[in-house]
């Protein structure tokens, strides 16, 4: 790989504590605007909390808005080919810094960009959606206005973000738009979910006075009484325990527990796994990692350990019919102690609230008495996987070799994002050198996502880490236009497009003659996107040896790398093959009055 500058230093990996430091109050004075207005008041507190690209795709009602954030010089705006692609780059720069922020034109813009929003809402990313509004004046007219659905009611798309935001709000008098924004940034912060504020757009160049600095002030405190009684209670459970077990999920990042949950597992000594959409927040190279829990399609060995044992500590997890494979893992409540971001539930169904999930890990961690029955099983019975021999030269790709391949080049210094379908259970298998950053969107699922994930990542991720996407050709059809601005701002990812002419994933849950595709000659299709000055390049892959050449060429080169990697639709995981076949069960199964799952 070649060599790339280092980063700034940004505020979005320590969102919370940076309001206490001296760096973070010299980050309002470096934005000093030569009138204070609405929208340089929003570009200054984007700047404050460490935002330093932010996506737009502009619209009549959003341009004024847009010149006024265009004065901070010290912020970039990436123009974005839709909206949709626009709201999936900021998750992925969410995900990277820790807040990220997308600006849109009113309807046309907003509703394209909602299901994007519904996304990062979904695991919880900080994210700040601003759209431009309509003239303060029509606010409450009988006008007709354009860019509406022709009705005269004008607060459709304001409903419509409520649903999927922590917060929204409409900007129509001058008097409180320091306070509206104010406040949506303090929820973003604190509830790490998106927030929306509608900018009318003949209010965003009105003058306001000199802000202050933005103080952010943190989430509540735990009751402590609660905590400590929540803490003597999962002792005592844990010490009555055989051979307890730790799993982590997905919030440990979100509420910023992955250091107090390594803590935790060192001192108890048992076996710890995650979750499937928690890889990566815990190191793969820590002596009780076993694997990844995820049902009846775990890492090997991983189920046997976590549902046979006495009792299992769930951190933070998400669980939905994907998470426990059509609701077949086999887990009971009986046994899990449940800690969520705001409360701590034991197996006998005592509950305690206000306990923050931070607090919790950081005060059992202190008292736990180390367990390594659970994690002496599991060595006993594993076997590690035997590395597959290399395939004869002309041989077709499969997908245990784009797997190995991948395998072989990945590095401390990289991050993948991996789209919806195959492509989940080919990450999983991948063992992960301390540092990689592991990041995929399995709550909600939206094929496409990564195309503009990716571009958020690598934007974020710049002179850190290179990126590399795993991206599947059905989902690379929804949103392959970003691709063209991962040229136009010079980044350099690498696609290895996942090309089996159809949705692997589809065709594993339910198999149709509408999950095959027009097979597009992507190649020329990047080429098209390098226009008269980028300098992407494609590679072409239909064995193992051609996909290693084109990796090793990709990791020497200094700019987006595409791969097409072709196989066959019937070569896949056969965990995409088992999770399919559940999740399948799962969505038939005849309707009843009432039904309880986990």
């Amino acid at each position: 790989m070649s060599k790339r500058a280092a980063p700034e230093s940004g505020f979005g990996d320590h969102i919370g504590e940076m309001a206490k430091s001296v760096s973070f109050r010299k980050a309002f004075k470096e934005f000093a605007p030569e009138r204070w207005t609405v929208g340089t008041y929003l570009a200054a507190r984007m700047y404050e909390v460490g935002i330093r690209d932010y996506f737009a795709v502009p619209g009549d009602y959003n341009l004024t808005l847009l010149d006024e954030i265009l004065m901070n010089k010290e912020m970039r705006m990436i123009g974005c080919c839709n909206e949709l692609n626009m709201g999936y780059a900021a998750d992925g720069y969410s995900r990277a810094v820790g807040v990220s922020c997308a600006i849109c034109t009113f309807t046309v813009g907003g509703l394209s960009i909602i299901n994007a929003v519904a996304g990062a809402y979904s695991d919880n990313l900080p994210m700040l959606v601003i759209s431009g509004g309509i003239n303060s004046n029509d606010i409450g007219s009988n006008r007709v206005l354009h860019h509406t659905t022709g009705l005269a009611k004008k607060n459709q798309q304001f409903e419509m973000f409520e649903k999927v935001c922590a917060y929204a709000a409409v900007i129509s008098h001058v008097g409180n738009a320091k306070h509206l924004i104010d406040t949506a940034f303090h929820v973003m912060l604190r509830e790490k979910k998106p927030v929306y504020l509608e900018v009318s757009c003949n209010l965003a160049a009105s003058p306001l006075a000199r802000p202050c600095p933005f103080f952010y002030q943190g989430t509540s405190q735990s009751s402590e009484e609660a905590l400590e009684l929540a803490v003597t209670a999962a002792s005592k459970f844990w010490n009555d325990s055989v051979k307890p077990v730790i799993v982590g999920g997905v919030k440990l990042r979100s509420h910023k527990c992955i250091d107090e949950f390594e803590r935790l597992a060192s001192k108890a000594g048992c076996a710890v796994a995650v979750m499937p959409n928690a890889k990566g927040m815990f190191r793969e190279d820590h002596p009780n990692f076993i694997g990844t829990y995820w049902g009846t399609v775990s890492s090997p060995g991983v189920a046997n350990i976590v549902e046979s044992t006495d009792l299992y500590l769930f951190v933070g997890p998400i669980f939905n019919d994907y998470s426990t494979v059509g609701y077949s893992a086999l887990l009971k409540k009986s046994k899990m102690i449940l800690v969520e971001p705001g409360r701590v539930t034991m197996p006998d169904g005592t509950m305690f609230g206000i306990v923050k999930m931070k607090d919790f890990i950081d005060r059992f961690a202190k008292v736990v008495v180390p367990n390594s029955v659970s994690l002496e099983t599991f060595k006993r019975a594993h076997e590690d996987v035997v590395r597959p021999p290399l395939s004869a030269p002309d041989s077709p790709l499969l997908c245990k070799h784009i797997i190995q391949s991948v395998q072989d080049v990945l590095t401390s210094d990289m991050a993948l994002c991996v789209e919806t379908g195959d492509a989940w259970f080919m990450g999983q298998k991948l063992k992960l050198p301390p540092g990689t950053q592991y990041e995929f969107q399995m709550q909600y699922g939206s094929i496409g996502w990564s195309v503009g994930a990716l571009l958020g990542m690598a934007l974020g991720l710049r002179g850190k880490k290179r990126c590399i996407g795993l991206i599947g050709d059905g989902s690379f059809q929804l949103t392959c236009q970003e691709v063209s601005t991962m040229i136009r701002f010079e980044l350099d990812p690498i696609i290895i497009h996942l090309n089996n002419k159809g949705y692997g994933i589809e065709v594993a849950i339910h198999d149709g003659p509408y999950n095959y595709l027009q097979n597009w000659n992507t190649p020329l299709l990047i080429q098209a996107f390098n226009g008269e000055t980028g300098r992407a390049k494609t590679r072409s892959a239909s064995t193992e040896k051609e996909l290693r050449d084109a990796l090793a060429e990709a990791l020497d080169y200094d700019g987006v790398f595409f791969i097409d990697a072709n196989f066959d639709i019937t070569d896949c995981t056969p965990e995409l093959m088992e999770w399919g076949a559940r999740v399948a069960t799962a969505n038939s199964r005849p309707h009843k009055d009432a039904e309880e799952v986990l």
